[in-house]
């Protein structure tokens, strides 16, 4: 894979921020669903994704900074465990990037190369030639990745429910609903692409939440309005306000005004760092027919503003 600054189009001094923000605007853009047409949309999207798995992880990208994993996010070699610089295998470009220097008599040296295994194989016998030969097949192609759409709801999200996805190849898998999940958000799973007969790709999912008829999210966050009586409002009371899962009462101070938010916290949807917070605005209900003494107080007031 290419680098995954270039991938994402950020300097290697950018925020965690801006990497974010470029992946998803990418993403976007380049999503299998809305370039149906473009044939190379999915390698496209699957790019994106491998890069923002180093890029948006604070310790992959140190690790990738320093040199320790490449842009596939795989071990360089950096030691003698193995000799491949890969768990289970490696390549030829590997071995030729490694030497080490032998005594070979008096103030000479000699460079062992793995492209020749003679000072190797005098070391580790038999085992080393297995295992260099092996390093030297070419690995077999991996699969190729699918893409898929998960519709979730708000309910969904708060009880982290299990839900069934359905993949163009016909196949289906159960997923439970990560804490923390945004709309427009793509979820790897590994090794549920399609398989070549190597190593099988990957499944992206990408979750999709549908609009809610009383709540609105924000992050972790909710925001819900909340109808309070205009006597409930002046004179202060407790109000039953909704919650995802049943509903809470929240009192309310005297001269409440319409509008006003008051903070719930915890009572939002679960994230990684811990649970939102639940935003209720107030909103004065008038009663659908007023009294006289209601309306008598309104044209007072109405007339002291005017003088």
């Amino acid at each position: 894979m290419r680098n995954p600054y270039d991938v994402l189009g950020v300097p290697r001094t950018a925020s965690a921020a801006e990497i974010k923000k470029a992946f998803r605007k990418a993403a976007k853009a380049h999503h299998p669903d809305r370039n149906a047409a473009d044939p190379k949309a999915k390698d496209r999207f699957a790019e994106l994704n491998s890069a923002y798995e180093i890029l948006g992880d604070a310790g992959k990208r140190a690790q990738f900074d320093r040199g320790e994993i490449d842009a596939d996010g795989k071990p360089r070699f950096q030691g003698f465990e193995g000799f491949t610089g890969r768990p289970g295998g490696g390549h030829e470009g590997d071995f030729e990037s490694f030497s080490f220097g032998f005594a070979a008599g008096a103030g000479g040296r000699r460079s062992g190369r793995a492209g020749g295994d003679d000072i190797f194989s005098q070391l580790f016998g038999e085992a080393f030639r297995e295992r260099a030969g092996a390093a030297r097949q070419a690995p077999r192609a991996r699969g190729e990745d699918v893409a898929a759409t998960l519709d979730v709801t708000l309910e969904d999200i708060a009880g982290e429910a299990r839900k069934r996805v359905a993949f163009p190849d016909g196949r289906e898998i159960d997923v439970v609903i990560p804490k923390g999940v945004a709309d427009g958000q793509v979820i790897r799973l590994r090794g549920l692409g399609r398989s070549h007969g190597g190593e099988p790709g990957d499944a992206l999912l990408t979750i999709r939440i549908r609009p809610h008829e009383r709540f609105t999210a924000e992050g972790q966050n909710l925001r819900v309005a909340v109808p309070v009586a205009l006597e409930e409002a002046v004179l202060g009371a407790s109000v039953r306000v909704p919650m995802l899962t049943g509903a809470v009462d929240m009192a309310i101070p005297p001269m409440t005004s319409s509008g006003r938010v008051f903070r719930l916290r915890g009572k939002g949807l679960p994230g990684k760092d811990g649970t939102g917070d639940l935003l209720a605005r107030v909103e004065i209900k008038l009663p659908e027919k007023a009294d006289d003494e209601l309306l008598d107080y309104a044209r007072k007031r109405r007339s002291e503003k005017a003088v």
